[in-house]
């Protein structure tokens, strides 16, 4: 068995399943400057659409202003008396096939040089709508050949419209050269914000995300190296909350970890110290046997106890080597008699506690369901912590050291108290008071005793507790309450590693 345990120690821990570390090849910084100029071209492209129809209406109202101010030289004219070469060059600054001008009463056509086969789309400039206009803006881009269109507008003063045909080509040439130059405005006008919007991004968020990315990583492959924790930057803001969180979670993680590899080597340690003084403690026992032939009386009443004392010691050793294993046997509870016990644990503790009175104020006949071995060893750690705190710290008020166990029935639990009169428990202990290693209150102790008599008292069911002062009818000093059930449990669970 105890080569088993020594085995089991040895192993070590089950390897974890290797993590593969992903290298990134589109970063956040690329996906962040790729998703802000698809917005920005949206926003031009949104801007744009508005834009080109007004363009064309502007264009469009340029033809009707030119074809107004011809309209007059035809108007002012005698008529017969306006030469066709200027017919057509007046035609022909204004950009239209024909020109006419409608009154309330006649609709005259004052010039033409060509007259349309067909018209394609008639517009009215007078008071076009904005979908009219996006809609036909879009038409004339998207025409596959020269359509003619046919105009309406404000006539000039004394009549009531002017109204021209004319050739959509040019129209369609401007309003391309017009897209062109506004998609390279947007373009450069784009990549000048992007570059900057990129910059500030950069020196704002994604070279601290960076930051906070390269320090997990780094203490992700070497956990226990302590210049690896990130030391936060100050920032009032969201990743200055994160740099100051991580910061704080690895410097927990650090010291976990440190403590985690001090305990491996102290439990490997034990293990082996474990072994060699079994032999030792056996060798003991076989010595204190033949004392028990001794007829000396008080030999004969003290070897009974040696021998208990030794075969605990024992015991405790080989269970210790198993407990390396992490495989601590359950409870096997029973009814017993406490005050028995309790006196073998006062026995046990008086020699090492001198000057210090342990009462055992538990009645004969009260009895515990518990397993016995464990309920003494907890309780001889309870009231070993007690005896140490008096015998460094001396009893308050100036009284003689004392230090009580008492019992009593609690509905169907059963509660067992180890109280004393001296100082108490400092406010920095009880944090951690049954944690191993930092829960101690004296200079010097490891707070193993704590750690191991709660695992036990959590094994069987119940629970321990640091009575506060101001609910303690104890005698001043620190008071543990021990709650047991008093029904037996079907399945124990096995105590945790302290």
């Amino acid at each position: 068995m105890v080569q088993e345990a020594e085995k089991g120690v040895a192993e070590g821990p089950v390897p974890a399943r290797a993590v593969v570390r992903r290298v990134v090849r589109f970063g956040l910084a690329n996906r962040l400057l790729v998703i802000l100029l698809l917005f920005i071209m949206l926003s031009e492209i949104a801007t744009y659409i508005p834009t080109i129809a007004n363009f064309r209406n502007a264009w469009l109202r340029d033809r009707l202003a030119a074809a107004s101010t011809a309209a007059l030289v035809f108007e002012a004219a005698p008529a017969g008396l306006v030469r066709a070469e200027l017919e057509a060059a007046l035609l022909q600054s204004v950009g239209a096939r024909t020109l006419v001008l409608k009154t309330s009463n006649t609709r005259r056509l004052l010039a033409v040089s060509q007259m349309p086969e067909q018209i394609d789309e008639s517009f009215d400039l007078r008071d076009p709508s904005s979908l009219d206009s996006i809609l036909a803006a879009f038409r004339t881009l998207t025409a596959t050949q020269n359509r003619v269109l046919n105009l309406l507008g404000e006539g000039p003063t004394g009549s009531d419209l002017i109204e021209i045909t004319l050739d959509e080509a040019p129209l369609q040439r401007d309003m391309w050269a017009h897209s062109i130059t506004v998609l390279l405005l947007s373009l450069i006008s784009s990549g000048f914000v992007a570059l900057v919007a990129a910059v500030v991004i950069h020196l704002l968020v994604l070279r601290p995300v960076r930051r906070l990315t390269s320090s997990i990583t780094a203490f992700g492959r070497n956990p226990e190296g302590a210049g690896l924790v990130i030391e936060p930057s100050g920032r009032s803001d969201e990743i200055g909350i994160a740099e100051d969180e991580l910061a704080i979670m690895q410097q927990d993680l650090l010291r976990e970890l440190t403590r985690k590899k001090r305990l491996a080597a102290l439990g490997l340690a034990v293990a082996k110290i474990n072994h060699d003084m079994r032999n030792m403690l056996a060798s003991a026992q076989l010595l204190s046997d033949r004392l028990a032939d001794l007829p000396d009386p008080v030999v004969s009443r003290i070897a009974p106890k040696l021998v208990a004392t030794l075969d605990r010691a024992i015991s405790f050793c080989q269970s210790t080597l198993v407990y390396g294993r992490a495989v601590e046997r359950a409870p096997k509870s029973s009814r017993l008699s406490l005050n028995p016990l309790v006196t073998d644990v006062v026995e046990t503790i008086a020699p090492l506690a001198p000057g210090i009175s342990i009462d055992n104020a538990v009645q004969r006949d009260f009895e515990v369901h518990a397993d016995a071995e464990q309920l003494f060893r907890a309780l001889l750690n309870l009231v070993r912590n007690a005896a140490d705190a008096l015998t460094g710290a001396g009893a308050a008020m100036g009284d003689a050291p004392l230090v009580r166990i008492r019992a009593r029935k609690e509905g169907a639990a059963a509660v067992i108290e180890v109280c004393d009169n001296g100082p108490g428990v400092p406010a920095r202990a009880r944090a951690n008071l049954f944690q191993a290693f930092t829960g101690s209150s004296r200079p010097g102790g490891t707070g193993l005793g704590l750690s191991i008599a709660a695992d036990i008292v959590h094994a069987h069911g119940g629970e321990i507790t640091l009575v506060p002062a101001n609910a303690d009818r104890g005698l001043g000093g620190a008071t543990f309450r021990i709650t047991l059930p008093q029904r037996r449990r079907k399945n124990s669970a096995p105590l945790e590693a302290a």
